[in-house]
Protein backbone atom coordinates (compact mmCIF):
# COMPACT_ATOMS: atom_id res chain seq x y z
CA UNK A 1 0.00 0.00 0.00
CA UNK A 2 0.98 3.38 -0.75
CA UNK A 3 0.01 7.00 0.51
CA UNK A 4 -1.50 7.48 -2.41
CA UNK A 5 -4.05 4.81 -1.85
CA UNK A 6 -4.69 6.50 1.11
CA UNK A 7 -4.56 9.97 0.39
CA UNK A 8 -6.24 11.86 -2.35
CA UNK A 9 -2.94 13.43 -3.90
CA UNK A 10 -2.10 15.63 -6.51
CA UNK A 11 -0.86 13.71 -8.86
CA UNK A 12 -3.43 10.84 -8.30
CA UNK A 13 -6.13 13.22 -8.83
CA UNK A 14 -4.41 14.55 -12.40
CA UNK A 15 -4.17 11.07 -13.44
CA UNK A 16 -7.94 10.32 -13.08
CA UNK A 17 -8.26 13.45 -15.03
CA UNK A 18 -6.06 13.79 -17.98
CA UNK A 19 -4.69 10.37 -17.77
CA UNK A 20 -1.46 10.96 -17.96
CA UNK A 21 1.44 12.70 -15.48
CA UNK A 22 0.76 16.40 -14.65
CA UNK A 23 3.16 18.14 -13.24
CA UNK A 24 3.57 21.58 -11.09
CA UNK A 25 6.89 23.39 -12.72
CA UNK A 26 7.96 26.43 -10.38
CA UNK A 27 8.40 29.56 -11.71
CA UNK A 28 10.07 32.96 -9.80
CA UNK A 29 8.60 35.73 -11.60
CA UNK A 30 10.75 37.96 -9.52
CA UNK A 31 7.57 38.94 -7.44
CA UNK A 32 7.90 40.93 -3.90
CA UNK A 33 5.45 40.81 -0.55
CA UNK A 34 3.29 43.88 0.52
CA UNK A 35 4.77 42.81 4.56
CA UNK A 36 8.01 43.33 2.96
CA UNK A 37 8.05 46.76 0.65
CA UNK A 38 6.15 48.67 3.69
CA UNK A 39 2.56 48.55 1.62
CA UNK A 40 1.30 46.33 4.54
CA UNK A 41 4.49 46.23 7.09
CA UNK A 42 8.40 45.32 6.89
CA UNK A 43 10.81 42.54 7.40
CA UNK A 44 7.78 39.75 6.45
CA UNK A 45 6.77 36.98 8.33
CA UNK A 46 9.04 36.19 11.25
CA UNK A 47 9.68 32.37 9.67
CA UNK A 48 10.90 33.68 5.85
CA UNK A 49 14.21 34.33 5.35
CA UNK A 50 15.33 37.74 4.37
CA UNK A 51 18.15 37.06 2.25
CA UNK A 52 16.39 34.33 0.05
CA UNK A 53 13.32 37.00 -0.51
CA UNK A 54 15.23 39.93 -0.99
CA UNK A 55 13.94 40.84 -4.93
CA UNK A 56 17.42 42.65 -5.30
CA UNK A 57 19.23 39.19 -4.90
CA UNK A 58 17.37 37.27 -7.57
CA UNK A 59 17.59 37.67 -10.93
CA UNK A 60 15.26 34.69 -12.58
CA UNK A 61 15.63 33.43 -15.97
CA UNK A 62 12.41 34.80 -18.32
CA UNK A 63 9.16 32.35 -18.03
CA UNK A 64 9.58 30.19 -21.29
CA UNK A 65 13.46 29.25 -19.83
CA UNK A 66 12.30 28.52 -16.46
CA UNK A 67 9.45 26.37 -17.50
CA UNK A 68 11.94 24.37 -19.78
CA UNK A 69 14.07 24.04 -17.35
CA UNK A 70 11.51 22.43 -15.17
CA UNK A 71 10.62 20.46 -18.02
CA UNK A 72 13.95 18.76 -18.26
CA UNK A 73 14.35 17.90 -15.38
CA UNK A 74 10.74 16.70 -14.65
CA UNK A 75 10.27 14.55 -18.41
CA UNK A 76 14.10 12.57 -17.12
CA UNK A 77 12.57 11.70 -13.65
CA UNK A 78 9.13 10.82 -14.71
CA UNK A 79 8.27 10.84 -18.39
CA UNK A 80 5.53 13.46 -17.53
CA UNK A 81 4.62 15.62 -20.87
CA UNK A 82 1.89 17.56 -19.65
CA UNK A 83 2.39 20.74 -16.73
CA UNK A 84 1.23 23.22 -14.69
CA UNK A 85 3.02 26.54 -14.60
CA UNK A 86 3.36 26.80 -10.67
CA UNK A 87 4.26 30.63 -9.93
CA UNK A 88 5.24 30.09 -6.42
CA UNK A 89 8.06 32.45 -5.35
CA UNK A 90 6.77 35.02 -2.88
CA UNK A 91 3.03 37.32 -3.94
CA UNK A 92 2.40 36.21 -7.82
CA UNK A 93 -0.69 38.59 -7.63
CA UNK A 94 1.05 41.15 -6.10
CA UNK A 95 1.74 43.58 -9.15
CA UNK A 96 0.00 45.61 -12.38
CA UNK A 97 -2.93 43.27 -13.81
CA UNK A 98 -1.17 44.02 -17.31
CA UNK A 99 1.74 42.53 -16.20
CA UNK A 100 0.84 39.24 -14.69
CA UNK A 101 -1.78 38.68 -17.79
CA UNK A 102 1.77 38.66 -19.72
CA UNK A 103 3.62 36.61 -17.58
CA UNK A 104 0.38 34.17 -17.46
CA UNK A 105 -0.14 34.26 -20.49
CA UNK A 106 3.71 33.62 -21.47
CA UNK A 107 3.47 30.43 -19.59
CA UNK A 108 -0.16 29.38 -21.18
CA UNK A 109 1.01 29.68 -24.19
CA UNK A 110 3.87 26.88 -23.89
CA UNK A 111 2.25 23.83 -26.23
CA UNK A 112 2.51 21.50 -22.88
CA UNK A 113 1.67 23.95 -20.34
CA UNK A 114 -2.34 23.09 -19.79
CA UNK A 115 -2.86 25.71 -16.71
CA UNK A 116 -1.55 27.89 -13.86
CA UNK A 117 -1.23 27.50 -10.36
CA UNK A 118 -0.95 30.46 -8.62
CA UNK A 119 0.75 31.12 -5.12
CA UNK A 120 -0.21 34.11 -3.00
CA UNK A 121 -1.82 35.86 -0.10
CA UNK A 122 -5.07 35.96 1.11
CA UNK A 123 -5.32 40.09 1.12
CA UNK A 124 -3.32 40.37 -2.29
CA UNK A 125 -5.98 39.60 -4.92
CA UNK A 126 -7.85 42.09 -6.07
CA UNK A 127 -11.35 41.33 -8.62
CA UNK A 128 -9.41 41.97 -11.22
CA UNK A 129 -7.05 39.14 -11.04
CA UNK A 130 -9.65 36.87 -9.76
CA UNK A 131 -11.67 37.84 -13.00
CA UNK A 132 -8.50 36.71 -15.44
CA UNK A 133 -7.84 33.42 -13.87
CA UNK A 134 -11.51 32.75 -14.18
CA UNK A 135 -11.27 33.99 -18.00
CA UNK A 136 -8.34 31.26 -18.42
CA UNK A 137 -10.01 28.24 -16.75
CA UNK A 138 -13.43 29.01 -18.99
CA UNK A 139 -11.10 28.55 -21.95
CA UNK A 140 -9.78 25.19 -20.24
CA UNK A 141 -7.17 25.47 -18.53
CA UNK A 142 -6.93 23.85 -15.23
CA UNK A 143 -6.41 27.16 -12.79
CA UNK A 144 -5.48 26.62 -8.78
CA UNK A 145 -5.23 29.65 -6.61
CA UNK A 146 -2.84 28.74 -3.48
CA UNK A 147 -3.69 31.20 -0.72
CA UNK A 148 -1.04 30.98 2.30
CA UNK A 149 -3.02 31.20 5.15
CA UNK A 150 -0.85 29.04 7.61
CA UNK A 151 -3.21 29.70 10.43
CA UNK A 152 -6.82 30.61 11.16
CA UNK A 153 -5.93 31.91 14.58
CA UNK A 154 -5.27 36.46 14.34
CA UNK A 155 -3.20 36.08 17.46
CA UNK A 156 -1.23 33.54 15.92
CA UNK A 157 -1.15 35.61 12.48
CA UNK A 158 0.29 38.54 14.12
CA UNK A 159 2.30 36.57 16.53
CA UNK A 160 4.45 35.75 13.17
CA UNK A 161 3.94 39.14 11.47
CA UNK A 162 1.71 38.00 8.84
CA UNK A 163 -0.09 41.26 7.58
CA UNK A 164 -3.27 39.56 6.90
CA UNK A 165 -6.36 38.35 9.11
CA UNK A 166 -8.32 35.24 8.94
CA UNK A 167 -11.40 37.77 7.48
CA UNK A 168 -9.20 38.68 4.60
CA UNK A 169 -8.99 34.86 3.64
CA UNK A 170 -12.62 33.98 4.27
CA UNK A 171 -13.15 37.06 1.54
CA UNK A 172 -10.63 35.70 -0.83
CA UNK A 173 -12.04 32.69 -0.94
CA UNK A 174 -15.40 33.14 -1.40
CA UNK A 175 -14.86 35.30 -4.27
CA UNK A 176 -12.69 33.06 -6.05
CA UNK A 177 -15.00 30.41 -5.41
CA UNK A 178 -18.05 32.20 -6.51
CA UNK A 179 -16.49 32.15 -9.66
CA UNK A 180 -15.59 29.03 -9.79
CA UNK A 181 -11.80 29.13 -8.95
CA UNK A 182 -10.21 26.27 -7.68
CA UNK A 183 -8.80 26.91 -4.24
CA UNK A 184 -6.03 25.39 -2.54
CA UNK A 185 -4.68 26.17 0.96
CA UNK A 186 -1.60 25.86 3.07
CA UNK A 187 -1.97 25.41 6.39
CA UNK A 188 1.51 25.26 8.34
CA UNK A 189 1.94 22.66 11.54
CA UNK A 190 3.95 23.91 14.65
CA UNK A 191 3.52 27.45 14.78
CA UNK A 192 4.28 29.27 17.85
CA UNK A 193 1.71 28.61 20.64
CA UNK A 194 -0.06 26.28 18.65
CA UNK A 195 -0.83 22.57 18.98
CA UNK A 196 -2.50 19.92 17.48
CA UNK A 197 -5.84 21.21 18.41
CA UNK A 198 -5.22 24.57 16.64
CA UNK A 199 -4.35 22.84 13.82
CA UNK A 200 -7.58 21.20 12.96
CA UNK A 201 -9.68 24.05 14.33
CA UNK A 202 -8.12 25.58 11.15
CA UNK A 203 -8.40 23.41 8.80
CA UNK A 204 -12.44 22.64 10.06
CA UNK A 205 -12.74 26.44 9.63
CA UNK A 206 -10.81 26.18 5.89
CA UNK A 207 -13.51 23.35 5.77
CA UNK A 208 -16.12 25.72 6.53
CA UNK A 209 -15.31 28.16 4.00
CA UNK A 210 -14.97 25.48 1.34
CA UNK A 211 -11.68 24.09 -0.44
CA UNK A 212 -10.54 22.29 -3.24
CA UNK A 213 -7.40 21.49 -2.22
CA UNK A 214 -5.17 21.66 0.69
CA UNK A 215 -1.20 21.73 1.49
CA UNK A 216 0.42 20.59 4.88
CA UNK A 217 3.82 21.94 5.79
CA UNK A 218 5.74 21.69 9.22
CA UNK A 219 7.35 25.00 10.37
CA UNK A 220 10.97 25.11 9.67
CA UNK A 221 13.38 27.45 11.44
CA UNK A 222 15.96 28.85 8.62
CA UNK A 223 19.18 31.08 8.48
CA UNK A 224 17.97 34.81 8.60
CA UNK A 225 15.12 34.90 10.26
CA UNK A 226 13.18 36.46 13.36
CA UNK A 227 12.19 32.71 13.74
CA UNK A 228 15.99 31.87 13.74
CA UNK A 229 16.67 34.04 17.00
CA UNK A 230 13.22 33.31 18.71
CA UNK A 231 15.09 29.56 18.34
CA UNK A 232 18.34 30.53 19.32
CA UNK A 233 17.19 32.55 22.61
CA UNK A 234 14.62 29.01 23.40
CA UNK A 235 11.52 31.38 22.43
CA UNK A 236 10.46 28.82 20.25
CA UNK A 237 10.72 24.72 20.70
CA UNK A 238 10.26 22.93 17.12
CA UNK A 239 7.92 20.32 16.33
CA UNK A 240 8.93 16.59 17.02
CA UNK A 241 8.57 14.51 13.39
CA UNK A 242 6.28 12.07 15.74
CA UNK A 243 3.99 14.69 16.48
CA UNK A 244 4.17 16.02 13.30
CA UNK A 245 2.74 13.06 11.69
CA UNK A 246 0.70 12.48 14.29
CA UNK A 247 -1.31 15.69 13.73
CA UNK A 248 -1.15 15.37 10.04
CA UNK A 249 -2.58 11.82 10.07
CA UNK A 250 -5.34 13.38 12.02
CA UNK A 251 -6.01 16.03 9.66
CA UNK A 252 -6.11 13.87 6.69
CA UNK A 253 -8.68 11.65 8.63
CA UNK A 254 -10.93 14.64 8.79
CA UNK A 255 -10.48 16.19 5.19
CA UNK A 256 -13.35 15.10 3.44
CA UNK A 257 -12.26 12.54 0.32
CA UNK A 258 -13.03 14.56 -2.65
CA UNK A 259 -10.59 17.03 -1.65
CA UNK A 260 -6.81 17.26 -2.92
CA UNK A 261 -3.96 17.30 -1.14
CA UNK A 262 -1.11 18.71 -3.16
CA UNK A 263 1.22 18.20 -0.35
CA UNK A 264 1.14 16.53 3.69
CA UNK A 265 5.05 17.82 4.26
CA UNK A 266 7.71 20.78 3.18
CA UNK A 267 11.56 20.85 3.10
CA UNK A 268 13.96 23.35 3.40
CA UNK A 269 17.25 24.00 1.59
CA UNK A 270 19.94 22.62 3.66
CA UNK A 271 22.14 25.12 3.42
CA UNK A 272 19.59 27.48 5.15
CA UNK A 273 18.37 25.23 7.63
CA UNK A 274 18.50 25.67 11.04
CA UNK A 275 15.89 23.05 12.51
CA UNK A 276 13.84 20.57 13.19
CA UNK A 277 16.80 18.21 11.08
CA UNK A 278 13.91 15.74 10.33
CA UNK A 279 12.46 18.23 7.79
CA UNK A 280 14.87 17.55 4.60
CA UNK A 281 14.37 13.93 5.03
CA UNK A 282 10.84 14.23 2.76
CA UNK A 283 10.43 10.19 2.18
CA UNK A 284 10.96 9.71 5.44
CA UNK A 285 8.30 11.71 6.41
CA UNK A 286 6.08 10.37 3.93
CA UNK A 287 6.33 7.43 4.78
CA UNK A 288 6.03 7.87 8.68
CA UNK A 289 2.39 9.10 7.90
CA UNK A 290 1.47 6.66 5.44
CA UNK A 291 2.52 4.06 8.26
CA UNK A 292 0.81 6.21 10.87
CA UNK A 293 -2.58 5.76 8.74
CA UNK A 294 -2.09 1.89 8.49
CA UNK A 295 -1.34 1.76 11.82
CA UNK A 296 -4.65 3.33 12.62
CA UNK A 297 -6.67 1.51 9.85
CA UNK A 298 -7.83 4.71 8.36
CA UNK A 299 -7.36 6.83 5.54
CA UNK A 300 -8.59 10.34 4.22
CA UNK A 301 -12.20 11.26 4.80
CA UNK A 302 -12.71 8.34 7.63
CA UNK A 303 -13.24 11.01 10.41
CA UNK A 304 -15.33 13.31 8.38
CA UNK A 305 -18.47 12.37 7.86
CA UNK A 306 -19.60 13.03 11.14
CA UNK A 307 -17.23 15.95 11.54
CA UNK A 308 -19.48 19.51 12.25
CA UNK A 309 -17.26 21.98 10.83
CA UNK A 310 -15.95 25.20 12.48
CA UNK A 311 -16.74 23.24 15.89
CA UNK A 312 -14.08 21.37 17.64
Amino acid sequence: MALADLVNTFGQAMMAKYAERVHKLAIDAAFTCPNRDGTKGIGGCTFCNNNSFSPNGRNPESVSEQIESGRQVICKRTRAKKYLAYFQAYTNTYADYYELKELYDSALSEPDVIGLSVGTRPDCVPDSVLDLLQSYQEKGHEIWLELGLQSSFDSTLEKVNRGHTYQDYCLTVKAARDRGINVCTHLIIGLPGETSVHAQKSLLRVLDQGVDGLKIHPLHVVKGTQLANQWRRKEYQTLKVDDYVSTTATLIEMTPAEIIYHRVTGTANNDILLAPAWCNKKWKVLNAIENELIKRGTRQGHKSENMIYGCI
